[in-house]
């Protein structure tokens, strides 16, 4: 190799590679090619991995080495025979790539120069040589090493006419390239007219063309020089019209611009783009959209806040940042279907029919949509109601909307309130905002295509306020039938009707809507399932749902009432369903499997088979605990997954009167034993207790399973029962449970959660219940085949619920 550029580029400094005068670029000659062709590459090379380079043969390249592992292999390896391979990576995330992570094929590399630059990485020039198929990895560490063949090129013959035809072009191209590109240098013409090898010229011009790694892989790939000098050439006569068609629409657009008006040529501009690509004109579509807002129902209002912001887009610049704000707004008030309406079916029958069809229970549900068809069937017109349905999860709130929907004839859309914590989610975010959008309330309206959807509002007491706002506070205007036929979203900017949408609310817990809201909604209960209900809800819809879902049909798998209530006793505690259908679903899948593998099952499923499928139960009915010893009272309770029962323990023991509570309770709990207490020093007497006992004995308080935190008053009446049972050693009566909050003074007040707390006691085979007398009205409420099996003692003052609880006789020491 004869050429100084070529044999002494190793001793040119970095500043003198990057002036212009300098040749960055090595001018390899045939005979430079031919003593690279003689040379010999190693067995086992170090491999120098690029996340977004490919080196091809003969071209020199600056690489910036950040890697711990390249920059030891650069140092060894500039310290030896200078010798590498390069090999593009496939995955460029990858920072410590494995074998599969790249590319078979690389080449052959000389390190001409390595440089230590000021930010601490190291600069290393490398030029390539030829090409080689990486082999298997013999080391990894501190660096790859891997074994290398070399490939052979298939060189055409000179008296090809056809490959000389193609570097012609090749040339031609490129030169036309660097014509049309105003980014590249006028010298880029000279190196490219004074390239004398044909190989070097096709892989200095695939290196340098704008190519992903993928595509300039695939070049490299190619053993025949013909073949990738071939696709070289189609690769840049796409980049050369793509230029020249750029510099077209430029050309043409300048001649039509006014020097004077900035943003008339933008707008040409735009439409020229438009036009050279085959669409349709920005002016069309302009006036497709005046054509499309005739046909809208809109007030006066609306129409002519369309036709302000339709001038305002005209006027505004297609490339300016708020330009799809405008045109998402525009398209928003053309896709809301503005006074549309679904026709409603009064067809009374038939609604009750797909209520009951689907829905198991739930009667005051049923009976409010019913009630609601048939104003509308006589009178017309009238506000929608906006329902809150409030319960423990899985007993069907939210599925319910579903069926009302289908019942009513009208669309049905949801929208999950939980977790929601910005305001903007409900009202939307002003279009002064980059990407801008209108409330989910807008949007899921859009989506119905309708202004009378069935619209549930799921978990609305899960909505969390913060620093972002008050979301909840941004559902008052939502759901007041004052004040929603003309909502203002931020996005909307005009008033929308949403009186006409049947708004249902799902909620488990009350106490987190806050009263305002809560105010504005008619709150219908719906509480859990008596395990008979279970069991006819599994019969009639969850089996026969879960059989199509499995592609089974009901001879394939029978279940029995039994079976359902050991599912429903040993496997799930809820008072909704949800569970169970899982539970039922895993015993389908059973025979599923069985069905597919051809094995034998028996389709009568048995108790065995439960236990067998869903292994041993893990829950049992809450049981009730024997009392055997005095101090031990059975309490109810509520939860946000419905009834409960639980055990008040008090124990005494030598002291000085003090009192002790444990078992993870709240405040409200800790009061109650405390006026229980108090209670009992100031009546000892009425109740036959000792007050030397009083005042030497001290008292602790728990109830079981510490682990969970529990509150509230409707403990108050049990605590005291358990101390006077501890004091007077009398015993509670068996099978007896009792609720309600107790004063200072020994009255008995009402508390809420009695039908879920029926439902426990009746789980837990209780056999009478204590309640407050203005309780009773909520038992009235109850149906009947809930309450069979309790009998029901109503009190006012806690020496009516002493003389019913206790035992009269001491217990035995």
């Amino acid at each position: 190799m004869s050429d100084p550029k070529f044999l002494n580029i190793d001793n040119l400094s970095l500043q003198n590679m990057l002036d212009e005068d300098s040749e960055l670029i090595p001018l390899m000659t045939p005979e430079d090619e031919e003593e690279i062709k003689n040379e010999a590459i190693p067995d086992i090379l170090p491999i120098l991995t690029l996340k977004n380079t490919v080196l091809f043969p003969g071209v020199v390249i600056p690489i910036t080495a950040g890697r711990d592992q390249s920059i030891k292999l650069i140092k060894e390896a500039n310290a030896g025979d200078k010798t590498i391979g390069v090999v593009a990576q496939n995955n460029e995330s990858v920072e410590n790539p494995t074998r599969k992570d790249i590319h078979s094929i690389g080449t052959v590399a000389r390190i001409l120069r390595v440089l230590k630059m000021p930010d601490g990485n190291t600069m290393v020039v490398i030029q390539g040589k030829k090409r080689f198929e990486v082999g298997e990895f013999v080391q990894t560490e501190p660096y790859i090493k891997a074994t290398a063949k070399e490939l052979v090129e298939e060189i055409p013959e000179i008296t090809d006419t056809e490959f000389t035809a193609i570097i012609d072009s090749i040339k031609d191209i490129a030169l036309k390239i660097i014509k049309e590109n105003p980014n590249l240098p006028s010298e880029a013409s000279f190196a490219i007219k004074n390239i004398q090898s044909n190989s070097f010229l096709v892989n200095f011009v695939s290196s340098n063309m704008n190519l992903g790694v993928k595509e300039k892989q695939a070049l490299l790939n190619t053993n025949s020089l013909k073949k990738r000098a071939l696709e070289t050439l189609k690769k840049m006569d796409a980049e050369l019209q793509h230029l020249e068609l750029k510099n077209v629409i430029h050309s043409k657009v300048r001649e039509d611009m006014d020097q004077q008006q900035r943003e008339y040529y933008l707008h040409q501009q735009m439409k020229t783009i438009q036009e050279e690509l085959g669409g349709a004109s920005y002016d069309e579509e302009l006036e497709e959209m005046r054509q499309t807002a005739k046909k809208k129902k809109w007030s006066k209002e609306v129409s002519e806040t369309f036709d302000k912001e339709l001038s305002r887009l005209q006027r505004m610049n297609p490339q300016a940042a708020e330009y799809s704000v405008q045109r998402n707004y525009l398209d928003l008030l053309l896709e809301l279907p503005w006074e549309e309406y679904s026709k409603d079916k009064f067809d009374l029958k038939r609604a009750e029919k797909i209520l009951n069809r689907d829905h198991f229970g739930l009667e005051k549900v049923k009976e409010r949509i019913i009630e609601h068809l048939a104003v509308l069937k006589l009178k017309g017109d009238m506000k929608s109601p906006i329902i809150c349905l409030y319960g423990p999860p899985g007993v069907g709130k939210t599925s319910l909307g579903k069926s009302v929907a289908e019942s009513l004839g009208r669309k049905y859309v949801r929208m999950s309130l939980g977790g929601l914590r910005d305001e903007a989610e409900i009202r939307g975010h002003r279009k002064t905002y980059i990407g801008a959008m209108p409330g989910r309330i807008i949007q899921n309206i859009k989506k119905a295509g309708t202004s009378n959807p069935v619209f549930v509002l799921d978990e609305i007491d899960k909505l969390v306020s913060n620093n972002n706002g008050d979301p909840s506070s941004a559902m008052l205007e939502v759901l007041d039938p004052e004040q929603n036929n003309a909502f203002y979203d931020n996005f909307l900017e005009v008033g929308y009707d949403l009186s006409k949408i049947l708004f249902i609310a799902t909620a488990n817990n009350l106490g987190n809507i806050p009263w305002a809201l809560r105010d504005r909604m008619e709150m219908i209960n719906v509480s859990g399932y008596i395990i008979e209900e279970k069991i006819e809800i599994a019969k009639k819809h969850l089996l026969p749902k879960q059989l199509k879902a499995h592609g089974l049909t009901s001879k394939d798998i029978k279940i029995g009432k039994p079976q359902f209530e050991r599912i429903i006793e040993g496997y799930t505690r809820e008072s909704g369903v949800r569970t169970l259908d899982k539970m039922i679903a895993k015993v389908v899948r059973y025979a599923a499997k069985s069905i597919a593998m051809e094995q034998e099952y028996q389709v009568k499923i048995s108790n065995d088979d439960i236990i067998k499928i869903l292994g041993a139960a893990n829950l049992e009915r809450d049981k009730y605990e024997t009392n055997e010893v005095p101090g031990v009272v059975t309490g109810l309770a509520w939860t946000s997954v419905g009834g409960d029962i639980l055990f008040i323990e008090s124990i005494l023991s030598k002291g000085k009167g003090n009192l002790s509570i444990t078992g993870n309770l709240g405040k409200v709990m800790k009061e109650s034993a405390t006026i229980a207490m108090e209670f009992i020093k100031a009546n000892a007497d009425e109740f036959g207790i000792d007050m030397e006992d009083l005042q030497t004995k001290n008292v602790h308080i728990h109830v079981p399973e510490g682990a969970t935190p529990k509150d509230g008053p409707s403990a108050g009446i049990t605590m005291l029962t358990s101390l006077v049972s501890s004091f007077t050693g009398r015993k509670v009566k068996s099978h007896l449970a009792m609720t309600g909050e107790m004063t200072l003074r020994g009255k008995v007040l009402p508390v809420g959660g009695i039908k879920e707390k029926i439902l426990a006691a009746k789980r837990a085979n209780i056999k009478e219940i204590i309640l407050c007398k203005d309780n009773q009205k909520d038992i009235d409420e109850i149906k009947e085949e809930y309450l069979k099996g309790l009998k029901f003692h109503f009190v006012e003052n806690m020496k009516e619920v002493i003389d019913i609880a206790l035992l009269k006789q001491k217990a035995k020491k």
